[in-house]
């Protein structure tokens, strides 16, 4: 995109929007404190009490720029196994939950526009700015409610209380995964094996699959 044409698509942008890309682009290269409310403002060619008035100030902004990311990955997850499940009459096969679940959970976190939201991540690590629950509430539990919900349906017979830790190692391996296939794309390394991510997604859901069947039949006590 041209200067110009970047120019005329920002002005088309509302001012809220405006703060909340200047925001998210100066939070990822400085920093919570390095990202001032005057460098945004100007950024977003905006005066500085606009960020008081759409946001409440630049704490609200900053949970804000994180909302835009993780609500629509939450929502697109969520619809995923409802779907599955709806089209299935609520009893689809073990395999095509994962695998639904799968595909909606890596695909936002391999696309471009989530670059920011790693570099985001790591600095959120580093330096805590987030309300301790935002994340929790917002993200994992709804996310975590909706699957095990489903997975108990789909597997009847598996004890409710392994159905958490089950969700938690079907999102470890898929967060892992994501991560792998970013490191191995900066590497470019030759003795490095080829990183096929459907692959790995694929596998993901049979060596899932296995673990909960076992679980069922009571192969693991």
């Amino acid at each position: 995109m041209s200067q110009d044409n970047k120019t005329n698509s920002d002005s088309n942008k509302g001012v809220r929007d405006r703060l909340l890309d200047a925001a998210e682009e100066l939070f990822c290269e400085h920093g919570f404190e390095g990202a001032s409310i005057r460098d945004i403002a100007a950024s977003a060619d905006c005066n500085i009490a606009s960020v008081n008035y759409y946001f409440g100030g630049k704490e609200k902004l900053y949970e804000e720029v994180w909302r835009r990311h993780l609500i629509p990955m939450r929502d697109a997850r969520i619809a995923s196994i409802e779907n599955v499940m709806s089209q299935s009459e609520g009893q689809p096969r073990l395999e095509e939950l994962l695998r639904a679940f799968a595909d909606t959970f890596v695909g936002p976190m391999i696309k471009k526009s989530a670059r920011q939201l790693g570099i985001l991540m790591a600095r959120e690590w580093i330096d805590r700015r987030l309300p301790a629950k935002m994340f929790l509430d917002d993200v994992v539990r709804p996310t975590m409610t909706a699957m095990s919900n489903a997975l108990v349906k789909v597997c009847q017979g598996l004890d409710e209380s392994k159905v958490p830790l089950v969700v938690l190692s079907i999102t470890g391996q898929l967060v892992q995964v994501a991560h792998i296939k970013a490191i191995f794309e900066q590497g470019n390394e030759a003795d490095l094996p080829m990183f096929d991510l459907n692959v790995a997604i694929e596998h993901i859901v049979k060596f899932s699959a296995a673990g909960i069947r076992a679980y069922v039949e009571g192969k693991t006590e």
